[in-house]
């Protein structure tokens, strides 16, 4: 059986797809209308939220909160990154591949003792 901290980082894995598309999907929408545009993304937010708090109540006390937030940080990047590209053909520059670096510098310094 999967430890507490690994079934953690796969809710949050899970729940940061749906957030990446509650936020970000419907740019390729453009001419829906907004208040569709903002139900819809509830819609699909709440099935985050139902993957983002277990993960963090299963994964408090093998890992602290900082370590919970930090490690949800890098995860979605990781997969803002992929989406960007993917989904909404907008490729991550290098600029923006250095400053998404350093966030995860910061991230790993939360698990460093």
């Amino acid at each position: 059986m999967p430890s507490n901290a690994v079934v953690a980082v796969g809710l949050l894995v899970a729940s940061n797809l749906f957030m990446t598309f509650a936020w970000y999907g419907h740019l390729k929408f453009k001419s829906a209308p907004l208040w569709a545009v903002i139900l819809i993304s509830w819609g699909i937010a709440f099935f985050e939220y139902c993957l983002q708090v277990p993960a963090n109540r299963i994964g408090h006390g093998s890992l602290s909160a900082a370590q919970l937030k930090g490690m949800q940080e890098i995860i979605t990047l990781l997969i803002f990154a992929v989406f960007s590209w993917a989904y909404l053909g907008e490729p991550i520059s290098a600029r923006q591949a250095v400053g998404f670096a350093l966030i995860v510098v910061a991230a790993v310094l939360i698990f460093s003792k």
